[in-house]
């Protein structure tokens, strides 16, 4: 069949557009019918490439072909025309051919670049959010095992989701056994293994779950085997869950317990102090109501405490009070409270059963016998005496402010009468406080009024009977009360400042008396501690003998030891200046109170006058003669005189000349009086005076019973 190439020129026109495309027909031999562009090779005649024979034979295929004159590479397909001998040849340059991939590949190119870069951004962004996720969950973990709270999360089935190490040492369980999955039982079980559980899980477990299905925080308090206390806040989380902290509160829980006990409790003794010994009161008064049992306060000091303190220092006072404390906690039955409530001042709530009077007495007597015993303080040798005041209730009052203001009436009273001694309370005791307070507004008038009075009591020459002294004494002639004798309120005065003014009067009134007496009759007046602390004592004892013409070698001047106990140097200067003025010093009341024999080392006194609590059972006890003959004895070979006070019978004279007593005073040789009535130029004999008693009466303690003389000083200040 005859085809016009044109009409395949036409073909071709139509594709001509698609650039570096060749079209070719060709006859099963291989001859080129028909060739577009005519000018890339010749028709009718045979192609040269083998590689078409191959593809032909095969029914069609693709070969790559080069160019023999421009040396291209060429993609050629070969597809046979059904029904026909005839092939079909497209052939494209490989460039071509590319082109467009190449076009693509640059956009994939691009595109998997920006791809590559989103997913490294994005990688990059994920790498540092799970860094910041690890460094956040170390932090927890670090945050959660350093903390000092145990901590942990349980889910809606009490399963552990999650705890810290503090758990896990709080209550000694170990890592391998305590994971998330563990139940609650489980974990309380191992708990009870180690020795850490509470006392009821069983109970614990069955409030907890309960609090937690009602969506309520539970507070509870454990305290562990090993005295540690737990506080376990149990949280719900909304979902059926909780939270659980633990807090070990054993050291706040012990501070608080101490901060508790501090406050009822004496820092120095640790015994009651006043808050504490008030409650302890109240129960005690609760429980006589309830069962009718009554009890006693029993109050005592230190006798002259304040001195003993200046003596030894306030660290040696301190190791006395503890020293007594700890005497009192030996000897104190075991419903007993014993409590400090004040500097010196020791106060016992004792129970009593059948006999509250009898059985306090005797608790009282113990007391007076267990406290006297020699201390060791600081190296030295200590040995005081108290005073014991004591109320029982319900006789006594019902109220603690009543108990114990009954029991400090009795507590004074004891004290005035010698200190030394117990003494139950009285209701007179209050009539007396009641005295001493209108005292305290009428004492200072009665001195601008002059109702005091001097009464003068003669000292006798023992080998002579005449009188080589008289001592002042004042009185306070009340003009409702009559006479009142100065241990009444001489205290006072003391207290309120008014024996500094009082002093004065009395040195300055009993020198100008004396200064009419014979030549040899010396004047004794009795100083106060207050006026040596006044800082003038010199200067008015130095104008009252300049006023009065007494020549300073006639007056002697009565201390006690109570000014020699603070062994400061103020007090022993004043002593060597009244000395230098050629005034006698006479120690008053010698060995009744503390070492008083290191006192006659510090200062050279004229005179010791022996007590007369020693003098008044001369006659039937041999331990207070031995005393006397020794403080005798000890003056001669410091020579210094003696005086004993108290003289009241012929035989107590006799026995005082046969020791070596010097010079005596008592109402053996006259009672106290006006001036007028002194004898001072004849013997004072023993007959011509009519004592009240034969014999000085013995002590009584506060059961009536007799005792030995009272060791306590009597009071002392200008009135003796």
């Amino acid at each position: 069949m005859g085809v016009p190439i044109d009409y395949f020129r036409n073909v071709y026109d139509s594709i001509a557009p698609l650039a570096a495309r060749s079209f070719a027909l060709l006859r099963d031999d291989g001859t080129v019918l028909a060739r577009f562009p005519a000018e890339v090779e010749p028709t009718g005649v045979p192609i040269a490439d083998l590689s078409w024979f191959a593809a032909a034979a095969r029914g069609g295929g693709f070969y790559v072909t080069r160019d023999a004159q421009t040396r291209e590479t060429r993609l050629v397909a070969v597809r046979p025309v059904p029904g026909h001998p005839l092939f079909v040849n497209v052939a494209i340059t490989e460039s071509a051919a590319l082109a467009t991939w190449e076009h693509r590949a640059l956009w994939i190119g691009v595109g998997s670049l920006l791809a590559f870069l989103c997913c490294a951004a994005l990688l990059s962004g994920l790498v540092r959010k799970s860094r910041r996720l690890e460094q956040t969950t170390s932090q927890l973990d670090a945050a959660l095992n350093n903390m000092s709270y145990g901590l942990c999360m349980f889910d809606r089935d009490a399963r552990l989701i999650l705890h810290n190490a503090r758990y896990r040492q709080m209550y000694g369980l170990g890592a391998a056994a305590v994971r998330p999955g563990t139940s609650l039982r489980e974990l309380l079980r191992l708990r009870t293994e180690a020795g850490t559980v509470c006392a009821d899980p069983e109970s614990y477990l069955a409030e907890l779950t309960g609090a937690i299905s009602r969506d309520t925080a539970t507070h509870v308090m454990t305290r562990l085997g090993d005295g540690r206390v737990i506080a376990v806040l149990n949280d719900p989380t909304g979902d059926g869950g909780w939270i659980s902290v633990h807090e070990d509160i054993t050291e706040r829980t012990q501070a608080e317990q101490r901060i508790a006990h501090m406050a009822r409790h004496d820092a120095l003794t640790d015994l009651a102090n006043r808050l504490l010994f008030r409650e302890r009161m109240d129960e005690a008064i609760a429980r006589l109501g309830r069962t009718g049992k009554g009890f006693a306060v029993l109050i005592f000091d230190i006798d002259l405490f304040k001195s003993v303190n200046d003596s030894l220092g306030h660290s040696g006072g301190d190791a006395l009070l503890e020293a007594v404390a700890e005497r009192l906690r030996r000897t104190a039955a075991s419903d007993d409270t014993l409590g400090r409530i004040g500097g010196d001042e020791f106060a016992i709530i004792q129970h009593c059963h059948d006999d509250p009077r009898g059985e306090t007495g005797a608790r009282a007597e113990r007391l007076l016998d267990d406290l006297r015993a020699p201390y060791e303080i600081e190296g030295k040798r200590i040995v005081i005496g108290i005073s014991i005041g004591v109320a029982i209730a319900p006789e006594d009052g019902t109220e603690p402010s009543q108990i114990l203001r009954n029991a400090d009436l009795a507590l004074y009273r004891a004290k005035s009468d010698g200190r030394g001694c117990y003494r139950f309370f009285e209701p007179a005791m209050d009539a007396d406080a009641q005295l001493q307070r209108e005292f305290e507004f009428e004492l200072r008038e009665a001195l601008v009024r002059k109702e005091f009075e001097i009464h003068f009591q003669p000292i006798v020459d023992i080998a002579t009977c005449r009188a080589c002294a008289v001592e002042a004494l004042v009185r306070w002639r009340h003009p409702d009360h009559g006479l009142i004798p100065p241990d009444k309120f001489i205290p006072v005065a003391e207290e309120i400042g008014l024996i500094i003014p009082l002093g004065e009067w009395i040195l300055d009134t009993a020198c100008r008396i004396a200064a009419d007496w014979p030549d040899d009759v010396r004047l004794a007046v009795n100083l106060s501690a207050v006026q040596f602390r006044s800082g003038n004592l010199v200067e008015v004892v130095r104008d009252a003998l300049a006023r009065s013409g007494l020549p300073a070698a006639r007056l002697e001047l009565e201390i006690t030891e109570s000014v020699l106990l603070q062994k400061d140097h103020g007090g022993l200067a004043v002593l060597h200046d009244l000395a230098a003025l050629g005034v006698h010093i006479v120690l008053d009341d010698f060995g009744t109170g503390y070492s008083s024999l290191s006192y006659l080392q510090l200062f050279p006194f004229s005179k010791i006058k022996i007590d007369k609590s020693f003098v008044a059972d001369l006659p039937t006890r041999s331990d207070c003669a031995a005393i006397v003959c020794t403080v005798v004895n000890l003056a001669k070979a410091l020579d210094m005189g003696t005086t004993a006070e108290g003289v009241e019978t012929v035989e107590q004279l006799e026995l005082l000349r046969a020791a070596g007593c010097r010079e005596a005073q008592g109402w053996l040789f006259g009672r106290p009086g006006a001036a007028s009535a002194l004898v001072l130029d004849q013997p004072l004999a023993a007959p011509r005076i009519s004592p009240p008693t034969a014999t000085a009466p013995k002590r009584r303690s506060a059961d009536g019973r007799a005792g030995g003389p009272m060791p306590g000083r009597r009071v002392v200040g200008p009135s003796h």
